[in-house]
């Protein structure tokens, strides 16, 4: 990486984060809202939203941090928006997403089905960041998610692995992390290139028919890397790389999933592509 680069990484990520805190968040939007937040299992999909929105954490994230901003984004645009926790280990409080990812994917399978049973839809969409954008895919291709899911948006999704080393990347994010957990962790080991997990995940096939695909990727990502290796092959996959949405766009790994809003205005265009927009940098604003 260029130097200049390197230097200019944080203050742009400091400047999407403060756009994110005073651009519109859809007031216009918010008196049709279905609720005032997420996880509000009262809530009842809208015509012009027909499927709740499922989102899925990251490695070391939970339900309630990694959706601070993304959540209240969709739900002020008239979205039914659920989050859960899942991956939990015993003994280690906090930090989500290190269980065995085949049994966090049973917990996913689990709360689809209670979101579907609340909301009366017959599918659901999921958007997941990390580990969330990949775990769903053992849910779609293994559990049956498939007949239950209509699309699954990655934000940055390891979908065919990274490096320990990557991953380890995360720990500063997360302070306390690293005294808490090994390189024998389930869910860090699952999420290693040609790990046993990864060689099950995508062996015949990345995607299930039925669904569509979309992934949003950041050439600046530390953590799954290469970038290109967070792409998908197959039948309505989509495949984008955020800077050619926007060139100065530096978000890197955490921050496309927590404050990136460009990245957030593409996810929605994936979940509501009969209405989408072009996504540029000004989309930071809309």
């Amino acid at each position: 990486m260029l130097p200049w680069r390197r230097l200019l990484r944080p203050l742009a990520v400091l400047t999407l984060t403060a756009a994110a805190l005073v651009a519109p968040t859809g007031a216009a939007q918010a008196a049709s809202a279905p609720s005032s937040g997420w996880n509000n299992w009262s809530c009842k999909p809208s015509a012009a939203h027909p499927r709740p929105v499922v989102l899925v954490h990251g490695t070391f994230g939970n339900s309630v941090d990694n959706w601070l901003g993304f959540a209240p984004y969709l739900v002020h645009r008239g979205y039914c928006v659920y989050s859960l926790d899942y991956g939990q280990l015993p003994g280690v409080p906090l930090f989500n997403g290190l269980g065995p990812i085949d049994q966090s994917a049973g917990q996913l399978d689990t709360f689809v089905d209670k979101v579907l049973a609340s909301t009366g839809a017959a599918k659901t969409d999921i958007v997941g960041h990390s580990q969330g954008g990949m775990m769903p895919r053992y849910y779609l291709k293994f559990l049956g998610g498939g007949a239950k899911v209509n699309a699954l948006v990655g934000l940055a999704p390891d979908n065919h692995g990274t490096t320990l080393n990557g991953l380890t990347q995360l720990l500063p994010y997360f302070p306390g992390a690293e005294d808490l957990i090994s390189a024998a962790t389930p869910g860090l080991a699952d999420q290693i290139a040609g790990s046993a997990f990864q060689n099950k995940l995508n062996a015949g096939g990345d995607t299930v028919p039925g669904v569509t695909y979309t992934v949003i990727a950041t050439r600046y990502d530390e953590v799954v890397t290469p970038y290109r290796s967070q792409f998908l092959d197959g039948p309505n996959v989509r495949n984008v790389l955020l800077q050619d949405l926007c060139a100065v766009d530096l978000s890197e790994h955490v921050a496309i999933g927590l404050t990136d809003r460009i990245a957030w205005h593409e996810a929605v265009n994936a979940l509501d592509p009969a209405h989408a927009e072009r996504t540029t940098c000004a989309s930071v604003f809309a």
